[in-house]
């Protein structure tokens, strides 16, 4: 679950928290800006902000002023005498933001977490000083407001920053766009797709996973997955949405359906695409497609045999070396 799940979860059960926003970096910290951490009432925690010194100065801050219901803005310096001291291994400087998190948004925390699960834009406005705390959700520019009022002009002024990917600081006001999850399709429910699906889910990627046997497709294999969708590959395909942002694994059953699939997907504007498979598979597919009017240019953007070379052997880790390659590519972004 997502921060923002995790801290609806808490509100329905009558808990607080502090939520951490990392919203200034400078240097090699850990996080970059716009990571969260949630700490709750309990003194449990959720998401990371870096660990080491950022992480456990963070947590006892919150927890001093868990009950006190107010921000503050947390500044540490990792200087190099620091980094010798305690072993660590990032220096650098960073703001951190801690907020209370109130009942009277759990909808807006909701929102938020549904946004970030289905690719939505949004934004998210923090007002914040000694005597003041609101906190407003725009989305659809502006057509939808969830939380605390805003005047109209600054509709149209926080609105811009809805396509942008950091938060923004000012004089107590943080601009945060809705850091949308990036979208997986994974093709195929076999044992590699299990245990990818749930490597992508911890590293905060939209699962999706796609096949047309249910025996196969279904919760209790991917207890995990955001969406199940059990269909035949070629039909499936108006079902799902391309934004230019989507990842897509091809791991079905076999030589037929992987080319079937190759072959949709490729006329689709995508982050990625890997297809597992020997050389001489993928050799044969890729000559089936070039048949088809497929250029090479594009055949080549195709990540195939696909996931990082590992001498990967058994699913468990074949689904690491895909996952390490979809972090790479992610991260080149």
């Amino acid at each position: 679950m997502g921060v923002y799940e995790i801290i609806g979860e808490y509100l329905k059960k009558g808990k607080g928290g502090i939520l951490a926003t990392v919203v200034i970096r400078l240097g090699s910290a850990p996080r970059d800006v716009g990571a969260k951490m949630f700490v709750g009432e309990d003194g449990k925690i959720f998401g990371t902000i870096g660990g080491g010194k950022v992480e456990s100065d963070t947590c006892k801050e919150a927890l001093s002023i868990m009950k006190k219901a107010e921000t503050r803005m947390l500044h540490i310096r990792m200087d190099y005498k620091t980094i010798e001291d305690e072993g660590m291994f990032c220096g650098g400087n960073v703001d951190i933001f801690l907020e209370p998190v109130f009942d009277r948004y759990i909808e807006l925390y909701q929102r938020i977490a549904y946004l970030e699960k289905r690719g939505r834009r949004g934004v998210v406005i923090t007002k914040y000083g000694a005597n003041t705390f609101s906190k407003t959700l725009l989305e659809g520019h502006g057509s939808s407001i969830i939380g605390d009022s805003l005047m109209t002009e600054e509709i149209g002024k926080y609105g811009q920053y809805m396509y942008d990917q950091k938060p923004f600081v000012f004089d107590g006001i943080i601009i945060e766009p809705v850091q949308i999850a990036s979208r997986l399709y994974i093709f195929g429910a076999g044992h590699v797709s299990q245990f990818l699906s749930k490597v992508a889910n911890l590293i905060d990627f939209n699962v999706v996973v796609i096949d047309d046997r249910e025996d196969f497709a279904n919760r209790e294999r991917f207890p995990e997955a955001d969406e199940v969708i059990v269909d035949d590959f070629k039909n499936v395909m108006n079902r799902l949405t391309y934004s230019g942002e989507e990842y897509v694994v091809i791991l079905t059953r076999g030589h037929k359906y992987d080319s079937e699939v190759l072959e949709e997907i490729m006329k689709k504007d995508t982050r990625y695409i890997g297809m597992i498979g020997s050389k001489r598979k993928i050799k044969m597919i890729f000559e089936h497609l070039k048949g088809k009017g497929f250029p090479e240019s594009s055949l080549k953007k195709v990540y195939a045999p696909i996931g990082i070379d590992i001498h990967a052997e058994t699913p468990q880790e074949i689904a690491i070396s895909i996952a390490a390659e979809i972090i790479q590519v992610r991260g080149a972004q």
